[in-house]
């Protein structure tokens, strides 16, 4: 299979925005990237778009990216439509890899675009709310101590909340800790000019937040938002740069090293975890280790996740999350900084456009373009984004690794 290399990248701020629809937030992002990697719609010969939630929340079905990218210029060609809950994007760019890498096509793009801010608040919430299997719904509110969720209450947080409390068993964990992860994510995201959230937080004021389903409060959990984000990805010998000439080792050139998804499967409590066995096929296949990471995103659409991450990415031992956190190698200035751009509790988490932010995330800061949240000297970045759960298992995983 041929070298893939990212050639562009385009993405929206995060946020509520009233006036902004799917199409107008897809026709910023795709021109965006497009005009990153110096190539017009013409150049594009295949395109996948990923939604998780448009039928449910705005009532667009079936033909969600041709809708959405009707305005840019890319209709005609080949549009994959991809739902994977909040794996979407990150699907869509695991497929368009895929084409690429297999000759199939030589310019494809990945795109992400999700609109949850709609005037009936409830309607975010209950499509969040079906990326579980609902055939066993009876059988998980009973693990979960058979409470039904009410009011603004969430299942999917009471899932989270539930593994959470688990995780808190086996490692010491504490409501502190979370509250300290979302410190460090809303301070990061206050140097993203693209977050949801830019106004740190204290642990107190995180801590004093309305609880959502205990021990998670409010500030630990993803908010609601819209965005979307796209990345061009392409051979190296069809890189469109300079005239078509792309100077070897240009601090620009970004080789994706690994492109891996999982799904998540029925598992006992110590077995292996969909991310476990993401992350290990792509450290193999970029013949890479943790210890080689210079920056990562992480799929924190609650605070805990984020320190679960760290152990299931080979960052520190198990149980050893909290520890790695308050030794500060995560935050910016650290060797291995984990969520620059603010993460899901920041940055925001539009559902299907996650993955393809998290990838333009880690682009930009292989390419040096993140200014005042720049990891310097990054050559190697993790972008892990998970979506639904199967059981107290993701349902599914994509791992992908890009380094210059």
């Amino acid at each position: 299979m041929t070298e893939v290399y990212v050639a562009g990248t385009g993405m929206t701020a995060f946020g509520k925005f009233p006036d902004a629809t799917a199409r107008s937030l897809t026709t910023a992002a795709v021109t965006s990237a497009l005009a990153d990697a110096g190539i017009s719609a013409d150049d594009v010969e295949m395109v996948f778009f990923g939604n998780a939630a448009s039928g449910l929340i705005t009532g667009q079905e079936m033909i969600r990216g041709q809708v959405a990218l009707r305005h840019t210029g890319l209709l005609g060609i080949p549009i994959v439509n991809v739902e994977n809950a909040c794996a979407s994007s990150s699907t869509a760019f695991h497929l368009a890899y895929n084409a690429v890498a297999s000759g199939q096509v030589n310019v494809a793009l990945a795109v992400g675009t999700e609109k949850m801010a709609v005037p009936d608040k409830n309607r975010a919430s209950e499509a969040t709310g079906t990326a579980i299997d609902l055939e066993q719904q009876a059988e998980l509110l009973a693990s979960l101590g058979g409470v039904e969720p009410a009011g603004n209450r969430s299942l999917f947080m009471d899932v989270y909340a539930s593994l959470t409390r688990a995780y808190c068993e086996r490692s010491g964990a504490t409501p502190s800790d979370f509250a300290e992860v979302a410190v460090k994510s809303h301070a990061h995201a206050a140097l993203n000019p693209k977050a949801q959230y830019r106004t740190p937080v204290t642990a107190d004021e995180v801590l004093a937040s309305r609880t959502i389903s205990a021990p998670l409060t409010l500030l630990m959990c993803s908010p609601v938002g819209d965005g979307s984000a796209a990345v061009v990805l392409t051979r190296a010998d069809r890189l469109p740069w300079r005239g078509g000439c792309w100077p070897r080792g240009g601090s620009d050139r970004v080789r994706v090293a690994a492109s891996v998804l999982k799904s998540g499967q029925d598992r006992t409590a110590h077995g292996p975890s969909s991310i476990h066995r993401a992350t290990r096929q792509a450290y193999e296949s970029a013949g890479l280790g943790p210890e080689d990471l210079d920056v990562i995103e992480v799929h924190d659409a609650a605070a805990p996740a984020e320190l679960m991450a760290y152990e299931e990415l080979g960052l520190c031992g198990e149980g050893e999350g909290p520890q790695l956190l308050h030794s500060c190698r995560t935050r910016l200035g650290g060797p291995q900084v984990v969520n620059p751009s603010g993460g899901l509790l920041a940055r925001g988490h539009p559902l299907g456009a996650t993955g393809c932010a998290q990838i333009v995330e880690i682009a930009d800061q292989l390419r040096g373009r993140c200014e005042g949240r720049q990891v310097p000297g990054a050559r190697i970045g993790l972008a892990e984004n998970a979506g639904g759960f199967l059981g107290t298992d993701n349902a599914a995983i994509a791992i992908t690794i890009l380094t210059t």
